[in-house]
Protein backbone atom coordinates (compact mmCIF):
# COMPACT_ATOMS: atom_id res chain seq x y z
CA UNK A 1 0.00 0.00 0.00
CA UNK A 2 1.19 3.46 -0.73
CA UNK A 3 -0.70 5.15 1.70
CA UNK A 4 -2.50 3.49 5.13
CA UNK A 5 -4.29 5.48 7.30
CA UNK A 6 -5.15 4.47 10.53
CA UNK A 7 -8.24 5.28 12.89
CA UNK A 8 -7.71 8.91 11.81
CA UNK A 9 -9.78 11.91 14.05
CA UNK A 10 -9.74 15.53 12.93
CA UNK A 11 -11.15 18.07 15.17
CA UNK A 12 -11.99 21.92 14.60
CA UNK A 13 -12.72 23.40 17.49
CA UNK A 14 -16.80 22.02 18.04
CA UNK A 15 -16.85 20.27 14.36
CA UNK A 16 -15.00 17.12 13.49
CA UNK A 17 -13.80 16.71 10.07
CA UNK A 18 -12.93 13.23 10.23
CA UNK A 19 -14.08 10.61 12.93
CA UNK A 20 -11.50 7.44 12.99
CA UNK A 21 -11.22 7.28 9.08
CA UNK A 22 -9.38 3.78 8.04
CA UNK A 23 -8.49 3.44 4.19
CA UNK A 24 -6.13 1.84 2.55
CA UNK A 25 -4.82 3.16 -1.17
CA UNK A 26 -2.83 0.44 -3.24
CA UNK A 27 0.34 1.47 -5.35
CA UNK A 28 -0.39 1.53 -8.81
CA UNK A 29 -4.22 2.69 -9.21
CA UNK A 30 -6.24 5.53 -9.95
CA UNK A 31 -8.26 5.94 -6.16
CA UNK A 32 -11.30 8.22 -6.27
CA UNK A 33 -11.80 9.86 -3.02
CA UNK A 34 -15.34 10.85 -3.19
CA UNK A 35 -18.01 12.87 -1.17
CA UNK A 36 -20.47 16.02 -0.89
CA UNK A 37 -19.16 19.20 -0.14
CA UNK A 38 -18.17 19.45 3.90
CA UNK A 39 -17.93 15.57 3.95
CA UNK A 40 -14.09 15.25 5.20
CA UNK A 41 -11.96 14.81 1.92
CA UNK A 42 -10.06 18.25 1.92
CA UNK A 43 -8.88 17.92 5.37
CA UNK A 44 -8.29 14.55 4.77
CA UNK A 45 -5.86 15.53 1.85
CA UNK A 46 -4.68 17.97 4.22
CA UNK A 47 -3.23 15.60 6.83
CA UNK A 48 -1.97 13.41 4.15
CA UNK A 49 0.12 16.46 2.49
CA UNK A 50 1.59 17.79 6.22
CA UNK A 51 -0.50 20.79 6.24
CA UNK A 52 -2.11 20.08 9.01
CA UNK A 53 -1.88 16.90 11.48
CA UNK A 54 -4.44 14.18 12.74
CA UNK A 55 -5.29 14.79 16.49
CA UNK A 56 -5.99 10.90 16.50
CA UNK A 57 -4.56 7.99 14.09
CA UNK A 58 -1.88 7.48 12.29
CA UNK A 59 -0.84 7.74 8.52
CA UNK A 60 1.75 5.71 7.02
CA UNK A 61 3.38 6.56 3.66
CA UNK A 62 5.05 3.17 1.43
CA UNK A 63 5.12 1.40 4.92
CA UNK A 64 7.33 4.35 7.49
CA UNK A 65 5.01 6.72 9.67
CA UNK A 66 4.49 9.76 7.43
CA UNK A 67 7.31 11.99 8.03
CA UNK A 68 8.35 15.55 6.57
CA UNK A 69 11.00 13.62 4.03
CA UNK A 70 7.96 12.34 2.48
CA UNK A 71 6.90 15.67 0.85
CA UNK A 72 9.04 15.10 -2.00
CA UNK A 73 7.60 12.19 -2.92
CA UNK A 74 3.90 13.50 -3.04
CA UNK A 75 2.29 15.70 -5.78
CA UNK A 76 -0.80 18.07 -4.99
CA UNK A 77 -2.96 19.51 -7.12
CA UNK A 78 -5.46 21.47 -5.10
CA UNK A 79 -8.32 22.85 -6.38
CA UNK A 80 -8.10 26.20 -5.48
CA UNK A 81 -4.57 27.13 -7.92
CA UNK A 82 -1.86 28.85 -6.09
CA UNK A 83 0.77 30.72 -8.96
CA UNK A 84 2.57 33.61 -8.90
CA UNK A 85 0.83 35.43 -11.02
CA UNK A 86 3.49 38.09 -11.69
CA UNK A 87 6.29 35.45 -12.52
CA UNK A 88 7.15 34.03 -15.68
CA UNK A 89 5.53 30.60 -16.35
CA UNK A 90 9.43 29.02 -16.98
CA UNK A 91 10.97 30.83 -13.72
CA UNK A 92 8.17 29.82 -11.70
CA UNK A 93 8.02 26.07 -12.44
CA UNK A 94 11.97 26.22 -11.89
CA UNK A 95 11.42 27.75 -9.01
CA UNK A 96 9.06 25.16 -7.94
CA UNK A 97 10.43 22.07 -9.28
CA UNK A 98 14.17 22.93 -7.85
CA UNK A 99 11.68 23.36 -4.27
CA UNK A 100 11.15 19.65 -4.79
CA UNK A 101 14.62 18.83 -4.86
CA UNK A 102 15.96 18.66 -8.38
CA UNK A 103 19.09 20.07 -10.13
CA UNK A 104 18.57 23.46 -12.18
CA UNK A 105 20.24 21.26 -15.07
CA UNK A 106 17.34 17.89 -14.00
CA UNK A 107 14.56 20.43 -13.77
CA UNK A 108 14.99 22.20 -17.26
CA UNK A 109 15.85 18.76 -18.80
CA UNK A 110 12.42 17.72 -17.49
CA UNK A 111 10.42 21.44 -17.82
CA UNK A 112 11.34 21.32 -21.33
CA UNK A 113 9.91 17.66 -22.05
CA UNK A 114 6.58 18.33 -20.17
CA UNK A 115 5.99 22.28 -22.18
CA UNK A 116 7.04 19.76 -25.68
CA UNK A 117 4.05 17.45 -24.30
CA UNK A 118 1.69 19.89 -23.28
CA UNK A 119 2.19 22.19 -26.25
CA UNK A 120 3.09 25.03 -24.63
CA UNK A 121 6.11 25.36 -26.06
CA UNK A 122 5.38 29.33 -26.34
CA UNK A 123 4.93 30.06 -22.74
CA UNK A 124 8.29 29.95 -21.20
CA UNK A 125 8.58 33.94 -20.64
CA UNK A 126 4.44 34.30 -20.71
CA UNK A 127 3.78 36.57 -17.12
CA UNK A 128 1.13 33.97 -15.41
CA UNK A 129 -1.15 37.10 -15.13
CA UNK A 130 -1.75 36.79 -18.96
CA UNK A 131 -2.58 33.02 -18.79
CA UNK A 132 -6.41 31.76 -19.35
CA UNK A 133 -7.68 29.59 -16.63
CA UNK A 134 -6.89 26.63 -18.42
CA UNK A 135 -3.42 27.49 -19.30
CA UNK A 136 -2.78 28.09 -15.63
CA UNK A 137 -4.45 24.55 -14.56
CA UNK A 138 -1.39 23.38 -17.06
CA UNK A 139 1.22 24.99 -15.32
CA UNK A 140 0.24 23.84 -12.22
CA UNK A 141 0.02 20.51 -13.33
CA UNK A 142 3.26 20.35 -14.45
CA UNK A 143 4.68 21.83 -11.29
CA UNK A 144 2.61 19.24 -9.35
CA UNK A 145 4.35 15.99 -11.79
CA UNK A 146 7.63 17.28 -12.63
CA UNK A 147 9.46 15.96 -9.66
CA UNK A 148 8.02 12.42 -10.33
CA UNK A 149 6.54 11.51 -6.97
CA UNK A 150 5.27 7.97 -5.49
CA UNK A 151 1.75 9.71 -4.97
CA UNK A 152 0.10 12.46 -6.79
CA UNK A 153 -2.93 14.04 -5.31
CA UNK A 154 -5.66 15.81 -7.93
CA UNK A 155 -8.23 17.75 -6.56
CA UNK A 156 -10.81 18.63 -9.87
CA UNK A 157 -7.85 18.58 -11.95
CA UNK A 158 -10.20 19.49 -15.00
CA UNK A 159 -11.69 22.30 -13.90
CA UNK A 160 -11.04 24.85 -16.48
CA UNK A 161 -10.09 22.71 -19.12
CA UNK A 162 -12.10 22.29 -22.42
CA UNK A 163 -12.75 19.13 -23.90
CA UNK A 164 -9.54 18.93 -26.28
CA UNK A 165 -6.98 19.94 -23.13
CA UNK A 166 -9.30 17.61 -20.63
CA UNK A 167 -8.85 14.69 -23.21
CA UNK A 168 -5.20 15.61 -22.97
CA UNK A 169 -5.06 15.85 -19.31
CA UNK A 170 -6.56 12.16 -18.85
CA UNK A 171 -3.59 10.62 -21.19
CA UNK A 172 -1.03 12.04 -19.26
CA UNK A 173 -2.45 11.16 -16.01
CA UNK A 174 -3.27 7.38 -17.63
CA UNK A 175 0.48 7.78 -18.81
CA UNK A 176 1.67 8.68 -15.26
CA UNK A 177 -0.56 5.31 -13.96
CA UNK A 178 1.28 3.14 -16.40
CA UNK A 179 4.70 4.32 -15.36
CA UNK A 180 3.68 2.96 -11.18
CA UNK A 181 2.53 6.28 -10.04
CA UNK A 182 -0.37 6.16 -7.84
CA UNK A 183 -3.22 8.85 -8.08
CA UNK A 184 -5.66 9.91 -5.74
CA UNK A 185 -8.58 11.59 -7.63
CA UNK A 186 -10.91 13.52 -5.98
CA UNK A 187 -13.87 15.05 -7.77
CA UNK A 188 -17.06 15.66 -8.07
CA UNK A 189 -17.12 14.45 -12.13
CA UNK A 190 -18.58 11.14 -11.44
CA UNK A 191 -18.10 10.67 -15.58
CA UNK A 192 -14.49 11.03 -14.70
CA UNK A 193 -14.57 8.47 -12.16
CA UNK A 194 -16.19 6.09 -14.19
CA UNK A 195 -14.09 6.45 -16.64
CA UNK A 196 -10.09 6.48 -14.99
CA UNK A 197 -10.45 4.96 -11.29
CA UNK A 198 -9.68 1.37 -10.15
CA UNK A 199 -10.86 1.95 -7.08
CA UNK A 200 -12.87 4.60 -4.82
CA UNK A 201 -13.43 5.71 -1.15
CA UNK A 202 -16.56 7.62 -0.61
CA UNK A 203 -16.94 9.89 2.38
CA UNK A 204 -19.51 11.28 4.46
CA UNK A 205 -20.19 12.94 7.64
CA UNK A 206 -16.62 12.52 8.51
CA UNK A 207 -16.42 8.41 7.87
CA UNK A 208 -15.84 6.08 5.09
CA UNK A 209 -19.10 5.01 4.00
CA UNK A 210 -18.51 3.05 0.91
CA UNK A 211 -15.20 1.74 -0.73
CA UNK A 212 -13.88 -1.00 -3.00
CA UNK A 213 -12.83 -1.59 -5.89
CA UNK A 214 -15.22 0.13 -9.07
CA UNK A 215 -16.42 -2.75 -10.51
CA UNK A 216 -16.90 -4.75 -7.48
CA UNK A 217 -18.91 -1.68 -6.04
CA UNK A 218 -20.91 -1.41 -8.93
CA UNK A 219 -21.82 -5.15 -8.63
CA UNK A 220 -22.59 -4.68 -5.26
CA UNK A 221 -25.29 -2.43 -6.42
CA UNK A 222 -26.80 -4.19 -9.24
CA UNK A 223 -30.96 -4.37 -8.59
CA UNK A 224 -31.57 -7.51 -11.23
CA UNK A 225 -33.10 -5.03 -13.28
CA UNK A 226 -32.65 -5.25 -17.18
CA UNK A 227 -33.99 -3.09 -20.35
CA UNK A 228 -35.95 -5.32 -22.82
CA UNK A 229 -36.80 -4.40 -26.38
CA UNK A 230 -39.73 -6.01 -27.91
CA UNK A 231 -42.56 -6.81 -30.49
CA UNK A 232 -45.81 -7.41 -29.03
CA UNK A 233 -47.92 -6.90 -25.38
CA UNK A 234 -45.82 -7.31 -22.37
CA UNK A 235 -47.33 -8.29 -19.10
CA UNK A 236 -45.93 -9.03 -15.75
CA UNK A 237 -45.18 -12.60 -14.82
CA UNK A 238 -43.30 -14.44 -11.93
CA UNK A 239 -39.98 -14.68 -13.32
CA UNK A 240 -40.26 -10.54 -13.40
CA UNK A 241 -42.24 -7.49 -12.22
CA UNK A 242 -42.29 -4.23 -14.70
CA UNK A 243 -40.48 -1.20 -13.52
CA UNK A 244 -41.09 1.05 -16.61
CA UNK A 245 -42.68 0.91 -19.87
CA UNK A 246 -42.87 2.79 -22.78
CA UNK A 247 -45.60 0.94 -25.08
CA UNK A 248 -44.84 3.48 -28.02
CA UNK A 249 -41.31 2.26 -28.16
CA UNK A 250 -41.52 -0.94 -27.46
CA UNK A 251 -39.24 -0.52 -24.30
CA UNK A 252 -38.89 -1.42 -20.88
CA UNK A 253 -37.37 -2.29 -17.88
CA UNK A 254 -37.76 -5.23 -15.84
CA UNK A 255 -36.51 -6.73 -12.36
CA UNK A 256 -36.09 -9.87 -11.52
CA UNK A 257 -38.24 -11.78 -8.90
CA UNK A 258 -35.50 -14.15 -8.31
CA UNK A 259 -31.70 -12.71 -8.36
CA UNK A 260 -29.73 -14.32 -11.51
CA UNK A 261 -32.49 -16.28 -12.87
CA UNK A 262 -32.18 -14.29 -15.82
CA UNK A 263 -33.34 -17.88 -18.29
CA UNK A 264 -36.26 -17.98 -16.37
CA UNK A 265 -36.86 -14.37 -17.24
CA UNK A 266 -35.61 -14.81 -21.03
CA UNK A 267 -37.72 -18.16 -21.59
CA UNK A 268 -41.14 -15.94 -19.71
CA UNK A 269 -40.72 -13.07 -22.13
CA UNK A 270 -40.41 -15.19 -25.01
CA UNK A 271 -43.72 -16.78 -24.24
CA UNK A 272 -44.92 -13.07 -24.53
CA UNK A 273 -43.13 -10.89 -27.22
CA UNK A 274 -40.60 -11.41 -29.81
CA UNK A 275 -37.38 -10.38 -28.02
CA UNK A 276 -34.57 -8.42 -29.76
CA UNK A 277 -32.80 -7.00 -26.84
CA UNK A 278 -32.27 -8.22 -23.19
CA UNK A 279 -29.49 -5.98 -21.28
CA UNK A 280 -28.69 -5.39 -17.66
CA UNK A 281 -28.89 -2.57 -16.10
CA UNK A 282 -25.60 -1.49 -14.52
CA UNK A 283 -25.94 1.31 -12.13
CA UNK A 284 -23.44 4.46 -12.59
CA UNK A 285 -21.29 5.99 -9.82
CA UNK A 286 -23.97 9.02 -9.90
CA UNK A 287 -26.66 6.79 -8.41
CA UNK A 288 -24.31 5.26 -6.19
CA UNK A 289 -23.08 8.15 -4.62
CA UNK A 290 -26.64 9.75 -4.37
CA UNK A 291 -28.10 6.44 -3.18
CA UNK A 292 -25.74 6.16 -0.40
CA UNK A 293 -25.29 9.76 0.32
CA UNK A 294 -29.16 9.53 1.03
CA UNK A 295 -28.64 6.47 3.45
CA UNK A 296 -25.53 7.70 5.23
CA UNK A 297 -27.55 11.05 6.30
Amino acid sequence: MILSIQQVVKRYADHTALAGVNLEIPKGQIFGLLGPNGAGKTSLIRIINQITAPDEGHVLFDGELLQPKHVEQIGYLPEERGLYKKMKVGDQLMYLAQLKGLSKAEAQSRLKDWFIRLDIKDWWYKPVDDLSKGMQQKTQFIATVVHEPKLLILDEPFSGFDPINANMLKDEILALKERGTTILFSTHRMESVEELCDSIALINHSQVVLTGEKEEVRNRFKQHAFEVSYSGELEESKAFDIISIAPEKNKAVIKLTEPNQTNKAIAALIKQVDLFEFKEVIPSFNDIFIQVVAETK
